[in-house]
C-alpha cells in the first residue's frame, strides 16, 4: 500500500490530509468502471499542487494516490451517512455526484468487495494518518489536522446554487476549538470577491469528525474549496496558475493564523 500513499514528515504541528486528490485505479476496479467512471470527474483535482506551499509551514502530509472511486477515505467505514437526509455518495461510490452510474451493468462492488477494499486501501491510509497525528501530538503537545478538499462549484444534486469559495468545517465546533474555524473565516472574509461559510453545507467529513478531539489536543478543520477558485471545472480540468496562486496564498495565511493562535494559547 505504500506505493499508493505519499507521506511527508514535517516539523510543525500542522498535518495535511489529502484523501481525494488521487487518480490511480487498481486493475480490477478499472476494468469494471464505465466511461463515466474512468473520467474520474469527482476527483479533488490538483489539491497536492495547490498546497505545494506546505514546506513553508513545516507541515506533515498524508495523501492517497488512489481515486475516491475505489474507496472514499472520508466516509464512515460502517457505511453510515454523514449527512442524513441529503444526497451523497457512499463508501465505495457507484454513481457520480450528479447521480450517473460509474460501473458497467452488473459489475458494481458487492459486500465482499467493499470489505476487501476497506482492508486493502481504507485502513492503511487511516493507520498512516493516525500515526502522523499521534507523532505530532507527542512532539508538539497538539496537532492541527487540516483536511484538504475541493469540489465543482455547481452540483445541483448535492447543494443549491453556486457553492461559496471557502467552505470551512469544524463539525459545528466539535472537531476543534471553535476559535480556529472563526480565525480561518476571518482570513477568508478579507479575500476580495471570494465568498466563505463556516459550517454550512460541508461541516466536515469522517476524517474531521473522527480525528478531531480538542480535549485530546487534536484540532481538525476541513476546507471544501470551490474548484472555480483555482481550475477549469470541466474536462480537461486545467489548473489555472494565476487563480491558484491567489487562492493558495489565502489558505496559507489562514493556516499560519491558526498555527499562531495555537502556539500562543
Amino acid at each position: 500500500m505504500t506505493d499508493l500513499l505519499e507521506i511527508h514528515q514535517g516539523t510543525s504541528p500542522l498535518v495535511l490530509s489529502m484523501p481525494h486528490s488521487g487518480r490511480d485505479l487498481v486493475q480490477h476496479v478499472e476494468a469494471a468502471l464505465n466511461e463515466e467512471g474512468l473520467g474520474l470527474a469527482d476527483t479533488d483535482w490538483w489539491i497536492e499542487r495547490l498546497y505545494d506551499f506546505h514546506p513553508a509551514l513545516g507541515a506533515s502530509v498524508v495523501r492517497s494516490k488512489l481515486s475516491r472511486y475505489v474507496i472514499d477515505l472520508n466516509r464512515d467505514p460502517s457505511g453510515q451517512s454523514l449527512y442524513p437526509g441529503q444526497a451523497t455518495t457512499g463508501l465505495c461510490p457507484t454513481e457520480t455526484f450528479d447521480g450517473v452510474p460509474l460501473y458497467q451493468p452488473g459489475k458494481e462492488p458487492d459486500d465482499a468487495e467493499v470489505a476487501q477494499r476497506l482492508d486493502r486501501y481504507f485502513r492503511p491510509y487511516h493507520e498512516a494518518l493516525r500515526q502522523m497525528i499521534d507523532a505530532t501530538v507527542a512532539r508538539h503537545g497538539y496537532a492541527l489536522l487540516f483536511d484538504c478538499h475541493s469540489i465543482r462549484s455547481v452540483v445541483p444534486r448535492l447543494f443549491d446554487g453556486p457553492l461559496p469559495v471557502f467552505n470551512i468545517g469544524t463539525n459545528d465546533g466539535q472537531a476543534s476549538t471553535p476559535v480556529l474555524g472563526q480565525i480561518m473565516a476571518d482570513v477568508c472574509a478579507k479575500a476580495d470577491g471570494m465568498s466563505h461559510v463556516l459550517n454550512g453545507r460541508f461541516k466536515g467529513g469522517w476524517i474531521t469528525r473522527h480525528y478531531g478531539d480538542p480535549a485530546g489536543n487534536v484540532h481538525a478543520v476541513q476546507l471544501e474549496l470551490a474548484q472555480s477558485a483555482y481550475m477549469l471545472e470541466v474536462p480537461p480540468w486545467t489548473y489555472d496558475q494565476d487563480k491558484a496562486a491567489a487562492t493558495a496564498n489565502i489558505i496559507q495565511s489562514a493556516l499560519q493564523a491558526m498555527l499562531d493562535w495555537l502556539s500562543d494559547n
